[in-house]
C-alpha cells in the first residue's frame, strides 16, 4: 500500500488550519485574555499578557514608601503571580476547542486555588512555596 503524501499533508494542513480558526474563534469571543495581581494592601496592581508581557503596573503612593529593592522584589513577586493566572485564563478560553494536553505542552494549565500564592511570603520570591511551570 503506497502513502500519498501529498495527500496526507494536505489533510494534516486543513485540520491545523481549522484548529486556529476555531481558536481564534473562541479567542475573540472570550475577549482580551490576561492576568492580574495586586498585593495585600492593593498598592501595587501589575497585569500581564498569557506569556508574561507586562501590560500594566499601577503604584499608590503608599508601594512607593519601600526602598527601589524591595518595590522591584514585589513587582517581580506579582508578575509572576499574574502570569500563572493569565496562562491559567488562556487555558480556560482554549481548552474548549484545543486539547489539554497542547495547551500543556504550551506552557498553559490550569491554575489551582491562588489564594495559597496569595498568602505566601510577598516580600521575598525565593520564599514563594512551590511553584507551577
Amino acid at each position: 500500500m503506497e502513502i500519498d503524501i501529498d495527500h496526507e499533508l494536505a489533510v494534516v494542513d486543513r485540520r491545523v488550519q481549522q484548529a486556529g480558526d476555531q481558536a481564534a474563534a473562541q479567542v475573540a469571543r472570550v475577549g482580551r485574555i490576561s492576568g492580574r495581581a495586586a498585593s495585600p494592601d492593593g498598592g501595587i496592581v501589575v497585569e500581564v499578557a498569557p506569556g508574561g508581557l507586562l501590560t500594566d503596573v499601577r503604584l499608590e503612593p503608599s508601594a512607593l514608601a519601600a526602598d527601589m529593592e524591595t518595590l522591584a522584589r514585589q513587582i517581580t513577586v506579582l508578575a509572576d503571580r499574574a502570569t500563572r493566572l493569565a496562562g491559567g485564563n488562556m487555558y480556560n478560553a482554549l481548552a474548549p476547542v484545543v486539547g489539554d494536553k497542547d495547551l500543556e505542552s504550551l506552557g498553559y494549565v490550569p491554575v489551582e486555588d491562588e489564594q495559597a500564592d496569595a498568602d505566601a511570603d510577598f516580600g521575598d520570591p525565593l520564599k514563594q512555596g512551590r511553584r507551577r511551570p
